[in-house]
């Protein structure tokens, strides 16, 4: 059965009508995930907002009325995709004001070229997208927790205790992307083969 990558009613219902095409790391990036997760959200409130599930998010929209439409511009997207390199390279974070801890990601030449092949597909369209950034400007990363309901004391703190390198490195390669949508309270996904 899918695991689904956010599971909290309140996040939920601040998603509905979004959608996002994203990739689902497999083990040893998803083992590695949950272990610095767990760790960690030992170390925040309880309640303390975060993913279920770990992804790599490449493009969010908000299209609620043009959801056929976006996702077959996402199929077309996807055949000309060969699989994706996701390697792990440090636990990072966003700063205030997004306060939120990421395991940040290597630019592997696949990863790069999946997002500059999605920005070219979705030049010639008018599709709404949320907080889209250039890839230069652009950081691979899967968010851990979102902290910015922390005070900033303990926010300091827990980002002083996140950030390091990982020795490791773990890597994967992702043959297929989901895109995912919030209706109705639920989260829903079509998984999509690359290649």
């Amino acid at each position: 059965m899918r695991r689904p990558f956010m599971t909290d009613p309140d996040q939920l219902s601040s998603l509905e009508g979004q959608q996002y095409l994203v990739l689902r790391p497999s083990a040893p990036v998803s083992a590695a995930y949950r272990k610095v997760q767990g760790e960690l959200l030992t170390r925040v409130p309880a309640g303390t907002k975060h993913p279920h599930t770990e992804h790599v998010t490449l493009r969010g929209f908000y299209e609620p009325e043009r959801r056929g439409q976006l996702g077959a511009l996402v199929r077309e997207w996807a055949a000309r995709q060969h699989p994706i390199e996701i390697v792990a390279e440090a636990i990072d974070t966003f700063p205030a004001p997004w306060q939120i801890v990421i395991m940040r990601l290597a630019r592997t030449a696949s990863l790069v070229d999946g997002y500059a092949s999605l920005s070219t597909a979705l030049e010639q369209t008018d599709f709404r997208r949320l907080d889209e950034l250039a890839l230069e400007d652009w950081i691979f990363h899967l968010s851990v927790a979102y902290g910015k309901t922390l005070p900033a004391d303990a926010w300091t703190e827990l980002e002083r205790g996140s950030l390091r390198e990982l020795a490791e490195q773990p890597r994967c390669v992702v043959a297929e992307a989901e895109l995912v949508w919030y209706q109705d309270g639920l989260e829903h996904a079509e998984v999509i083969p690359l290649g």
